[in-house]
């Protein structure tokens, strides 16, 4: 019998008050679908509330077993708070229903083979891209392709829009640009009188995407406005009309000897309800949305010397684990799943969803949503509330931020993943420079490109969680489940394992969870 055979089965026999489990369905026979006295015959059937008829009932999210234990619980006087829950979600309206995790973007790999001239095409996109975003801006006006420029008096006031080329530093202590378009390219020269344009200037990369007002002499501009593509002021701040948690894990890593596996069950306990506080045990119980952004395992050959640092030595049985401890997860909670640069795929970016050949178990999980890093995700929306715009990117390319921009190495470093989303943000790229991550030179389009503007930007890699807000977009960095390894000390992160930052999706509050010692 087919999945949406068995959710009418659910659909019919709920709506006569009637619960069944995934056993009971497994017993019945096609030609009894659609005949109720056959499918009400048999004594395995568990009655419960007779107002449930009076619904249509969402049964994407319901956990069948959990529920039957929930009722055992009520009945001896345990928790009484559990059952009603499942009852409220079971009572509700398809109108007014959480609908299900929508992936509005998850990258889909093409064969082919790649030719030279899919890097035009690729940095050809990232320009058609952003241009336009840029152009919108007030700063930038009598807009004119870099060729025309010729045509122009000297000393006229004229805006381009281009890809950073080359970025020099004079002997004055001034910074030389070389933009590009498709048509051409020209020197600009951001003299360092102007403090505020200088210190931008000064932490531009190269193959950015910047917008450029000056004063045209020849074959040069002075530039007096550099306008990245940013954030606009006006991005609004959505709050949610229905309760509910979102949960924000990465770098879980496990098959590393470093990998904390006791701490972690401490998390599967509290989701499940079996620890904490009253009010800690209360709001495990509303988490709806689990993110997992990336490295769920350690890999194999990811560093020097990484084979003496694995207690599973083989990504299968690496993966075999992952999946044991997660399917203890609930299964009314999705599971959004993208990959880190330690999972069985290929490095290059847009990182295609975990293999199924390698993490088969991981597929198999019933509740588990698989997408591409980086990938855009729309949870949480009903029907007066168009849900909220989650941007997942593992953050392979932090590693070059963190090394080359003065901004970002000088206020913090690894200790400040928001300071580097909020950087990647303003450039409106995940990585705008050549060579700060390997990528996929998709000839259609430069998949890295943010051209949404999310709700949420969820991170991971540097191990260390972070929670900052810019321009009302909620910034997540996820910490991690591994001890610091001795590859971590040499590039000079520090990790702060086991914390698991969490949204109240009504109010936006995070709070963050600790799970370590």
């Amino acid at each position: 019998m087919d999945k949406n055979s068995k959710k009418e089965i659910v659909r019919n026999l709920l709506k006569k008050g009637v619960l069944v489990t995934p056993d009971y369905l497994d017993t019945v026979k096609d030609n009894d679908i659609d005949n109720s006295d056959a499918l009400l015959s048999n004594n395995d059937l568990m009655i419960i509330n007779k107002e449930l008829s009076t619904g249509t009932v969402n049964t994407t999210n319901v956990n069948w077993r959990e529920l039957e234990r929930s009722l055992v619980k009520k009945d001896k006087g345990d928790d009484k708070q559990t059952y009603e829950q499942f009852l409220d979600i079971l009572d509700s309206e398809d109108e007014n229903a959480i609908k299900d995790v929508n992936v509005v973007f998850s990258y889909k790999e093409r064969e082919k083979k790649s030719r030279i001239q899919d890097f035009v095409s690729y940095f050809n996109s990232r320009f058609s891209l952003l241009e336009p975003i840029i152009a919108k801006r007030p700063e930038i006006t009598k807009l004119m392709a870099i060729n025309k420029l010729k045509n122009k008096r000297d000393r006229d006031t004229v805006s381009i829009i281009g890809l950073v080329q080359e970025i020099y530093v004079t002997k004055n202590n001034n910074i030389l640009l070389t933009l590009e378009d498709p048509t051409g390219s020209i020197k600009v020269l951001v003299n360092n009188n102007k403090p505020e344009m200088f210190a931008m200037a000064k932490n531009l990369v190269l193959d950015q995407v910047i917008g450029i007002t000056g004063t045209n002499s020849d074959n040069i501009i002075f530039a007096n406005v550099l306008v990245e593509p940013d954030i606009p002021l006006t991005k609004s701040f959505k709050k949610a009309t229905e309760e509910g948690y979102a949960i924000f894990l990465s770098d879980i890593h496990v098959g590393s000897t470093y990998f904390l596996e006791k701490e972690f069950m401490k998390f599967i306990n509290w989701i499940n309800q079996r620890s904490g506080s009253e009010v800690q045990r209360n709001i495990a119980s509303k988490v709806r949305y689990i993110f997992i952004v990336g490295d769920l395992v350690d890999g194999v050959g990811i560093y020097p010397g990484q084979e003496r640092e694995l207690t599973l030595e083989n990504v299968y049985d690496q993966y075999k684990e992952c999946a044991r401890l997660l399917a203890q997860i609930p299964k009314h909670i999705p599971l959004i799943i993208c990959a880190g640069n330690h999972d069985a795929v290929r490095l290059s970016e847009p990182q295609p969803p975990l293999s199924q050949e390698f993490a088969a178990p991981i597929w198999e999980l019933e509740n588990a949503t698989m997408v591409s890093n980086p990938s855009y995700i729309t949870i949480h929306a009903s029907e007066n509330f168009p849900g909220f715009d989650v941007l997942l990117y593992h953050g392979y390319s932090f590693d070059y931020y963190v090394a080359n921009v003065d901004a970002v190495r000088n206020t913090g470093g690894y200790d400040r993943a928001d300071l580097i989303m909020k950087f990647l943000l303003q450039k409106r790229h995940l990585a705008p420079a050549h060579t700060s991550t390997l990528y996929i030179a998709d000839p259609e389009q430069d998949y890295l490109v943010i051209d949404r503007i999310p709700d949420f930007f969820v991170t991971g890699h540097i191990h260390k969680c972070s929670v900052s807000q810019y321009r009302n977009i909620t910034l997540i960095c996820g910490s991690c489940w591994q001890s610091t390894t001795s590859f971590q000390e040499k590039l000079g992160h520090h990790p702060e394992p086991c914390r698991v930052p969490m949204v109240d999706l009504k109010t936006r509050k995070v709070t963050v969870y600790r799970f370590g010692d």
